[in-house]
């Protein structure tokens, strides 16, 4: 009785070692001499015999993949890892490990590559290198889907390469997933433009592309209500889609809720300017200005508000056949603003010859011929 259980144990053993000898086969013994020696391209057709042979092969799919991954086909190695998981989890680790040291590989490539098209001043050589770098995040993407980083710097490569309609996709995952403040700021001035360029075209299109934009961009304002990006962009959305009085209703409740808000201030005040209300909008300005004296856009607001202010005063005057001096009033407020914005920003010909204007309309004509010289000389160089 003893000696038979000792020969069934015996057996058994013996049956497990069979078994575990029979679990590889000559394909993948021979395919994993082959992986260790880095000789990819022999062990890649018995890796695919054996995966033909044994469907059910989780370690030959894992193998597989990993080889793929080596010679850089990364879509049949997500393929190979994929059917490998699905028919055991024994090898999850490795393919999780091989799958973020590939995505690592490629995201630094890309990063590189970026990094190198946006500091060449030669145009071909960034457009290559930008779309080289556009090749490496999407390859990583399709290694780990999930890698926010890796959406955003896509997303950027295609902005730095004025490709807006390729950079819709990865901003709307990146609203999708993390509701991302670049991504609301991004998709809706990227919609609001295409609406701009539409709308000599097909008016009915850049109707459709401001509304999108109002959406994405009101979206946004709740979750990042005092962003200036999305603030500027959704009134500017607003007023080319002609809903002005739209506009002014949700500024101007910005403002009453959070009266100190200088980014709702200036809004407001936009808005006003647009509907010609300019002693409303010279108001809001002030108040933004008062809140932060250095706020660039606000400085120039008030100082174009004055300037369409005396315009508009002139224009009066002419047509009721009056002669008036007060829209010179309006211009000498614009002046101290207008001369400071051309400091903080000195080389923009526009405010210079804007500032030209003023001083001619004050007769300050030296100060004019100065001021149109330098705009001349900006738009030269």
């Amino acid at each position: 009785m003893r000696s038979s259980k000792i020969i069934i144990l015996l057996l058994v053993f013996l049956g497990f070692t069979f078994m575990g000898y029979q679990c590889s086969s000559s394909e993948l013994t021979s395919a994993k001499l082959y992986i260790q020696q880095k000789n990819y391209d022999k062990a890649l057709p018995l890796l695919e015999q054996e995966v033909q042979k044994n469907p059910k092969s989780s370690e030959g799919f894992y193998l597989l993949g990993l080889v793929y991954g080596e010679k850089e086909q990364y879509d049949k190695m997500i393929d190979a890892y994929n059917k490998s998981l699905a028919i055991n989890q024994e090898f999850k680790d490795y393919i999780d490990q091989s799958k973020l040291s590939h995505w690592a590989t490629l995201f630094n490539k890309g990063v590189k590559a970026f990094q190198d098209g946006t500091n060449t001043d030669v145009e071909d050589s960034s457009k290559v290198l930008l779309s080289r770098a556009a090749n490496y995040f999407e390859e990583s993407i399709k290694i780990m889907p999930d890698s926010m980083g890796t959406y955003k710097n896509l997303a950027f490569v295609y902005l730095s390469a004025g490709n807006y309609d390729a950079a819709m996709e990865p901003l709307k995952v990146m609203i999708e997933k993390e509701k991302s403040l670049d991504g609301y700021r991004f998709v809706g001035e990227i919609l609001y433009e295409k609406g701009n360029q539409l709308k000599a075209t097909d008016e009915t299109a850049a109707n459709q592309s401001y509304e999108e934009a109002i959406i994405i961009l009101e979206e946004g304002r709740k979750l990042y209500p005092n962003d200036p990006d999305i603030l500027l962009a959704l009134s500017n959305s607003y007023i080319a889609a002609n809903k002005l009085d739209i506009a002014k209703d949700v500024f101007k409740a910005g403002v009453e809720a959070e009266p100190e808000n200088k980014y709702y201030r200036y809004n407001y005040g936009v808005l006003l300017l647009g509907g010609e209300e300019y002693a409303e909008a010279e108001k809001q300005f002030l108040k933004a200005i008062e809140l932060d004296p250095e706020y660039e856009n606000a400085i120039y607001n008030l100082s174009v508000t004055y300037v369409k202010w005396g315009t508009y005063l002139n224009k009066v005057a002419d047509e009721k056949g009056e002669t008036s001096s007060e829209y010179k009033d309006k211009y000498q407020l614009a002046l101290p603003y207008l001369e400071k914005v051309v400091q903080m920003k000195t080389d923009d010909a526009v405010l210079w010859e804007l500032l030209g204007k003023v001083y001619t309309v004050l007769g300050m004509q030296e100060d004019a011929s100065n001021a149109f010289a330098k705009a001349d000389q900006l738009r030269q160089q």
